[in-house]
């Protein structure tokens, strides 16, 4: 096992990994290969998945998976850059390719405010029923919804009427890391910048809190891809892979 500050500084402070990693709280553990150079990170429960963050070089990290794979079960999904999923998907018999989306951050060191949050305000317990709805309209697939463990809270932009029109959550956030998920627009209202304005509060309440932020995305919403990375946002591309 690799206790949290040792896990930082033999990944080099990797996103995935130390948000993933949750702090190694609440069961979240980390292993080590024998000769120090791969990383696996396994944390419960995070946007939708148990999930297994790797780092380190893939000839380590292919027998390590199958090392702690078979100690926390077939449930965790390794996650990491394309190079390292192909080569477990390739090296551990009953893995497969299980999709392909971004990850994007604002590292440490980045300005800590993202201009243009402009009407986007945190909302209160009494805004759930409305942020339920318009989630369903706008983002029914999305990760996060209203209730759900691990989701801590929701800033929306509301019109002159106080019609909420976007929303979107800070959720599954570890130590150092806050993570944007849930955007939501009312099908009505897009066009108007409002998905830009509630990211941009989130991201910088992100910051403030915990000292970087960051998001994934869906590969193929280039429209999504560009506004983030209009706000700081670096993409990173990623694979997942799962039990067959």
């Amino acid at each position: 096992m690799v206790e949290h500050d040792e896990l930082v500084r033999r990944c080099g402070g990797d996103a995935m990994c130390v948000w993933v990693a949750q702090g190694l709280t609440g069961g979240r553990r980390a292993w080590a290969s024998a000769d120090g150079r791969a990383v696996v990170v396994a944390g419960a429960g995070l946007c939708r998945y148990d999930r297994l963050a790797l780092y380190g070089p893939v000839d380590a990290l292919v027998p390590l998976v199958r090392e702690v794979s078979a100690e926390v079960g077939p449930s965790y999904r390794p996650f990491g850059d394309p190079e390292r999923i192909d080569a477990l998907v390739a090296g551990v018999p009953g893995l497969v390719e299980a999709g392909s989306f971004g990850w994007m951050d604002m590292a440490e060191g980045a300005p800590a405010s993202v201009a243009g949050a402009g009407r986007a305000r945190w909302l209160g317990e009494d805004a759930t029923d409305e942020v339920a709805a318009l989630i369903e309209a706008g983002f029914p697939g999305s990760y996060a919804k209203p209730g759900m463990p691990g989701v801590e809270r929701w800033a929306g932009v509301r019109d002159a009427d106080g019609r909420l029109l976007a929303v979107a959550a800070l959720a599954w956030s570890a130590p150092g890391i806050g993570l944007l998920a849930g955007v939501g627009v009312d099908p009505a209202a897009r066009g108007r910048g409002l998905g830009r304005m509630v990211c941009a509060f989130v991201l910088a309440e992100a910051r403030g809190r915990h000292g970087r932020a960051a998001l994934m995305v869906d590969e193929w919403n280039h429209a999504a891809v560009r506004m983030y990375q209009g706000l700081g946002m670096v993409y990173r591309p990623v694979k997942a892979a799962a039990w067959r």
